[in-house]
């Protein structure tokens, strides 16, 4: 059975920043990171929202973090009691993310006695601008309690400060409105409190803080309970975003949290319904992987018609805040399966964004849609130059990630391709897709590079899924991946030739056979390594001539442990050995390109010779075994997915930036491990099928799927497996 709760006994200083990623909740517009109410930026805390950024000066452009509405701390006979500065009698901080609910119970011990403070508090998923808390208060003799709550605009920025004014009216309300520095984007925050036991209230307001005081002395072990709610809205959401917030406290101070909470429960029972998976026989697995839906649920933008997912969620500012290929070619599946409504949202981010990208490929020289590499409002790239600093002369180092990686276009078609393939909702087509998959086509067409006397198109210079080599020629991910899409520009021409009315309408006849024509003779013609004698597919040409060395080996050259190992100079950089997987991933995607034998191969060739320095990297090899019928060996790897947020520990450092935060891509990596590889999940022919191929201990699964707008449930044991419809999405 799955506990549905995890829990850390005791208070670590040193694991702060890892525990605000574990224990985050969140609602898609906001995360709150699982930090103690009495924390500060220093404590790295954060309620970062979802898809507003900023930027100050020639810093890195990132998102905007709101001012704290969870902040409070006790004073216990007049003496402030906050970690880290006092030390507790006994500590616990525990997340039920079956329903998003963070807890914390800390005991002090003072000179007359213990005060007990429990403290929990969501953020709403039904009213997604609320956050809702209640601190109880409880003390084994007649203490003098100042219950100091409010809300705190110095907030943790990595590229900040980010609010260049913040002002607080003198009202009843706690209230700070920030506004941002570059687009003056207005942040208002409210709170209020309420209890039902006598006690003096004071406001004020203290070095960028905005605090009530509720003062009281307690009988010998009563529970005293101070409810508090707090509203964020921003300028992008509304005119009048102070008005907002207010207005939203009230209803939820009439509401009370009890109410809340039970409504809170009930919207996330509903998101199970269709999201749990059961493992029968392997208890450990089945909530790690639970736990990453969790997370990958916590941050969906349910609220929006056209939003998609940071790379780090809602965890914080790293990675800028910044879209990657992870939302297409590792959490689409998740929401595909699950909440097809989120998928489109997802996709449509991508078709809203699509001038940015062909301003993006303008800007290079290139025809079509050459889309942000880290992408931010508009499609706006927040890739720099100098993503990378090097450990030892403190100096940034030119790296080639916004330039070379060109594969994300192909991440945008293949998304916008899964989600009709799998919905059969061509609308998305309607709305801007069709016209995205055309625009990408062309500006693969444009890198097409043809040698003298050679029949084969091929692509020069790029960097692949693995980063540690940069300016490659023929990256086979790369290559297979413009295939893809050239396939599917060319599908896509003929279904507007059929229908002209529906699909590129501002497109004559004459153009569309133009086109037709040059992306089918690309498609036919560029250029796909082949494997080997020993059936290996090299990387990219000359791979096999790099120094072939083991991981181990390399890493022992290190100088530094947040040493970059990639780039001009890096130890891995003249190697074979890759951070992620890059065959392997196309192999995932495309297994009927090779033989058996061939995925077989290369599984065993390039597994050892990876870092795994990426957290997208295990759950593709975790695939390529299921497939190839090595359920053992993808099972360790699938783990290590699906346990990225669970155990911690992961990299944090890329040279000395900081890129520690949740790994949503690793948890829809488990999820499609779990499905696509160890149940053998297909759609095919309009048909949903199971070949499973689960790791020896498991004696089961149990889930539901979406799939042609009709909800499935499958059951699968080591005797019988049953697929059974179970309603339509309609």
């Amino acid at each position: 059975m799955i506990n549905w709760k995890i829990r850390k006994d005791g208070f670590d200083y040193n694991k702060i920043a890892e525990l605000g990623n574990r224990f985050l909740i969140g609602n898609g517009y906001m995360g709150v990171r699982g930090t103690l109410e009495e924390f500060e930026k220093e404590q790295l805390v954060a309620v970062n929202l979802a898809g507003i950024y900023d930027q100050v000066g020639d810093s890195w452009r990132e998102p905007l973090n709101a001012p704290n509405g969870f902040f409070g701390y006790l004073e216990i006979d007049g003496k402030p009691y906050r970690l880290p500065e006092e030390e507790p009698k006994s500590h616990s901080v525990e997340l039920d993310y079956r329903h998003g609910i963070f807890k914390r119970e800390t005991v002090f011990k003072t000179g007359r006695g213990e005060v007990t403070l429990v403290c929990e508090r969501f953020v709403s998923m039904e009213q997604i601008h609320v956050g809702a808390m209640r601190f109880t208060i409880r003390a084994n003799f007649h203490a003098d309690i100042n219950l100091i709550t409010g809300i705190d605009s110095d907030v943790w920025d990595i590229n900040g400060p980010h609010y260049k004014k913040v002002s607080m009216d003198e009202e009843s309300m706690l209230n700070i409105t920030a506004t941002s520095e570059e687009k003056e984007y207005q942040v208002s925050v409210v709170a209020d409190e309420k209890t039902d036991f006598p006690c003096e209230k004071k406001l004020y307001q203290e070095r960028m803080k905005s605090l009530r005081i509720v003062s009281f002395i307690t009988d010998i072990d009563r529970e005293y309970c101070v409810e508090k709610f707090f509203a964020v809205y921003t300028s992008k959401d509304t005119k009048d975003c102070y008005k907002a917030a207010k207005e939203a406290v009230s209803r939820a101070l009439n509401q009370g949290y009890e109410a809340m909470l039970s409504e809170q429960k009930e919207s996330w029972e509903k998101l199970w319904e269709d999201a749990e998976v059961l493992i029968d026989g392997d208890d450990r697995s089945m909530e790690a992987l639970n736990y990453s839906e969790y997370h990958l649920m916590s941050i969906a933008p349910r609220h929006a018609e056209s939003m998609s997912i940071a790379a780090r969620g809602l965890s914080g500012q790293t990675y800028k805040g910044a879209v990657f290929w992870d939302t297409e070619m590792f959490m689409l599946d998740f929401f595909l399966m699950t909440n097809p409504a989120v998928a489109k949202t997802l996709m449509r981010y991508r078709i809203d964004t699509l001038d940015g990208a062909k301003k993006k490929a303008k800007e290079y020289g290139y025809q079509g849609a050459f889309y942000a590499w880290e992408s931010q409002e508009g499609g706006f790239d927040a890739c720099s130059d100098y993503n990378v600093t090097d450990v030892f002369t403190k100096r940034p180092m030119r790296t080639f990630f916004r330039d070379k990686q060109v594969h994300i276009s192909a991440a945008v078609v293949y998304g916008i391709c899964r989600y009709v393939d799998f919905t059969k909702d061509d609308s998305i087509l309607i709305e801007g897709g069709a016209e995205t998959i055309i625009e990408c086509g062309k500006f693969y067409y444009d890198l097409l590079q043809q040698k003298v006397g050679s029949e084969k198109y091929e692509i020069h210079d790029v960097i692949g899924p693995d980063e540690y080599h940069e300016r490659v020629n023929n990256n086979g991910y790369t290559n297979r991946m413009a295939k893809f899409t050239f396939q599917a520009a060319v599908e896509l021409i003929k279904k507007a030739k059929s229908e002209p009315e529906r699909f590129l309408k501002n497109m004559d006849q004459a153009e569309m056979e133009q086109l037709e024509k040059a992306f089918q003779d690309a498609y036919e013609k560029i250029y796909i390594p082949m494997p080997n004698e020993q059936r290996i597919i090299p990387q990219f040409d000359g791979y096999f001539d790099l120094e072939d060395t083991t991981v181990e080996e390399v890493r022992s050259r290190l100088l530094s442990p947040k040493e970059y190992w990639g780039g001009a100079y890096g130890v891995a950089s003249h190697t074979q050995i890759i951070k992620q997987a890059d065959v392997v991933t196309w192999l995932s995607l495309f297994p009927q390109d090779v033989t058996e034998n061939t995925l077989l191969a290369n599984w065993k060739y390039y597994e050892p010779r990876t870092e795994h320095g990426s957290s997208l990297s295990a759950c593709m090899y975790a695939m390529l075994a299921c497939r190839c019928n090595m359920p053992e060996k993808a099972f360790p790897l699938f783990l290590k997915s699906a346990s990225a947020d669970l155990q911690g520990g992961g990299k944090e450092w890329a040279g000395l930036v900081y890129i520690g935060g949740t790994h949503p891509a690793a948890a829809g990596g488990a999820y499609m491990v779990a499905l696509r590889g160890f149940a053998g999940l297909r759609f095919e022919n309009h048909q949903v099928t199971v070949k499973p191929n689960l790791p020896a201990h498991w004696k089961g699964m149990k889930f539901r799927v979406c799939y042609e707008n009709e909800k499935y449930e499958i059951e699968i044991s080591q005797e019988q497996v049953s697929v059974q419809k179970i309603r339509s999405l309609s």
